[in-house]
């Protein structure tokens, strides 16, 4: 299991990014948070099989192409802390 984290920079708030991004990892079957940051970025964190988690990042970058301008991603091992996908506020 693997974990990735992922800063998306651009014009990705206000768009619905955050609950599309917990839809497509729902629907992957993949754990972890989306949330907004303060500085305009959304950050993602999430965990699963690596392959699955270049599914979801390849849905988000198509689902919001033109939108992102920034992907600073960060790949760790997963840490089996979460049992479900969730927006934070």
């Amino acid at each position: 299991m693997k974990r990735l984290h992922v800063f998306f920079s651009g014009y990705v708030q206000a768009v619905g990014f955050r609950y599309t991004a917990r839809r497509i990892g729902q629907s992957l079957g993949l754990v972890g948070w989306v949330k907004n940051c303060y500085d305009g970025r959304v950050e993602l964190v999430v965990e699963g099989e690596e392959e699955v988690l270049k599914q979801m990042l390849n849905q988000i970058n198509g689902a919001f192409e033109g939108y992102i301008r920034n992907n600073e991603i960060a790949w760790a091992e997963g840490t089996g802390e979460f049992s479900s996908f969730s927006i934070r506020f």
